[in-house]
């Protein structure tokens, strides 16, 4: 149980339940988080639309999102996340085993260029984003557009973001949480 109650929707303005069920739906198995955001409206509303938006734009492949997300929340040991996105890198075709192991990605023959750099990437922008060197971005524009490198910079700094809420406010995973 998180350390804070779960709003519910029938507690939202008719704007805000539409963006919460939609979210909760939509999005994924993530309706613990958006009853913890709920507690503040305005920041589930511009949050969770963000995410839904940037999925359904699809702007950056969606493998790459994924490989960013579950490297951030491994680096972060945010289980809420790694159980909640492996599945979704999974069915982007990469192995539960080399999710388990995306830190030793350099070693992973399941990894491709591209997959790899991305995995460094979310490493450095997680780790040391001032001391990123311009060789990365050369390698990364050699592959993504600038818009894309933004995106996924930011999905990466997001992630982290999510990681540190989930975790301080003790988020469940719905996928622990036993069926009603």
């Amino acid at each position: 149980m998180a350390r804070v109650r779960d709003v519910g929707p029938e507690e939202l303005s008719p704007s805000a339940r539409e963006v919460y069920e939609k979210y909760a739906t939509g999005y994924g198995p993530f309706r613990n988080q958006v009853a913890v955001f709920a507690h503040v409206p305005s920041a589930m509303v511009h949050q969770m639309s963000m995410l839904l938006e940037l999925r359904e734009k699809r702007n950056v492949p969606f493998r790459y999102i994924e490989l960013a997300i579950v490297t951030v929340a491994k680096l972060n040991e945010c289980d809420y996340c790694v159980g909640h996105h492996k599945p979704l890198l999974s069915a982007e075709g990469v192995s539960e085993a080399t999710a388990d192991d995306i830190l030793n990605f350099r070693n992973l023959p399941e990894l491709d260029e591209v997959d790899r750099l991305v995995v460094e990437y979310a490493v450095q922008v997680t780790t040391t984003p001032q001391r990123i060197r311009d060789a990365m971005f050369e390698r990364l524009r050699a592959h993504f557009t600038e818009a894309q490198i933004v995106e996924l910079t930011i999905r990466i700094s997001l992630c982290g973001f999510y990681n540190r809420i989930n975790d301080a406010l003790q988020i469940e995973n719905e996928y622990s949480t036993p069926p009603a």
